[in-house]
């Protein structure tokens, strides 16, 4: 029987994984309560829907989020 590791496949060119709000947090080295934060003022985040979940999961696409911050923080510096 094959080893785990050897049915793996790399992701596609140019697909990236959305990120979880731990590894977002480690990302950016912030915590839990920062990225509720950043999520109330706006920034991006995809609803994970699963079958048999109550809840919906929220994932984060690296790039969008920090264009985002980048936004944000040109806002910042005009206002």
């Amino acid at each position: 029987m094959p080893k785990k590791t050897d049915r793996v496949t790399p992701l596609p060119a140019g697909l990236i994984p959305l990120l979880t709000m731990r590894q977002l947090e480690t990302y950016y080295g912030v915590s839990d309560w920062t990225v509720l934060q950043w999520i109330e003022a706006g920034m991006p985040v995809e609803l994970l829907r699963t079958a048999g979940a109550k809840n919906a999961q929220r994932r984060f696409d690296l790039d969008a989020v920090k264009r985002w911050h980048a936004d944000n923080s040109a806002l910042a510096a005009t206002a």
